[in-house]
């Protein structure tokens, strides 16, 4: 790690990640609070947000097919989040969504413009700015994962198969998050790259704490 992800994570990724913690949305989670029609909100929402991810990622191998190492990488995000649209359905299903649910699902505001960033950072970003937008995200998913793996059963009764998205995130998010910021150390080499590294990290932040206040509202 250096000295300039490292400020990075204390000064942007931990804090937002704390905001997250703190949001109606989970704090509602923990005291057991949220409705059922709020929690399938988020099964549906990242569902397919999933989905548009897992083809961001083919477009990356594609965009970075002449450079060995970056191929490697998105290969390796590719063969790791390709089953997450699956598991993310099926923790909907034990919710009491129906398959006709997920086919159907379009996206809220907040989560259609968090996707898109995230796509827009993909496909037109620079590598060290690519992984700013991850670096917050797999920080903040592997946290609210351990979150729902925790409050969901003591709350909600939610069988351990239906659990196994949680879980999975909250081990392989970590491994997710130190790739992602491996490829910030490599990469950003400027004064601009950092400031781009800093700016799509605070943005990832307030998209990301938008997402969960839109699907509080939305599916309240």
């Amino acid at each position: 790690m250096s000295t300039f992800v490292d400020s990075v994570i204390a000064e942007i990724v931990k804090p937002g990640v704390q905001s997250l913690m703190e949001s109606r949305y989970f704090a509602d989670l923990r005291a057991g609070k949220l409705s059922i029609r709020q929690l399938q909100g988020f099964a549906l929402q990242h569902y397919i947000t999933n989905v548009a991810l897992c083809k961001g990622f083919t477009l990356c191998m594609v965009k970075y097919a002449h450079d060995p190492e970056l191929h490697a990488h998105f290969l390796h995000q590719f063969n790791e989040e390709q089953y997450h649209p699956e598991l993310t359905k099926r923790f909907g299903l034990a919710l009491g969504l129906t398959e006709a649910d997920f086919q159907n699902v379009t996206f809220i505001f907040e989560c259609l413009a968090h996707t898109s960033a995230a796509l827009r950072g993909m496909l037109e970003g620079a590598p060290a700015e690519n992984r700013a937008w991850a670096l917050v995200n797999e920080s903040m998913v592997c946290r609210y994962s351990e979150e729902f793996a925790t409050y969901l059963p003591k709350h909600y009764a939610v069988p351990e198969p239906a659990l196994e998205f949680f879980k999975v995130h909250w081990v392989a998010d970590q491994d997710h998050t130190q790739r992602a910021a491996a490829v910030i150390v490599k990469y950003a080499r400027t004064e601009r790259d950092e400031h781009l590294v800093r700016q799509i990290s605070k943005h990832a932040v307030r998209f990301k704490l938008a997402k969960f206040d839109g699907i509080y509202r939305e599916y309240a």
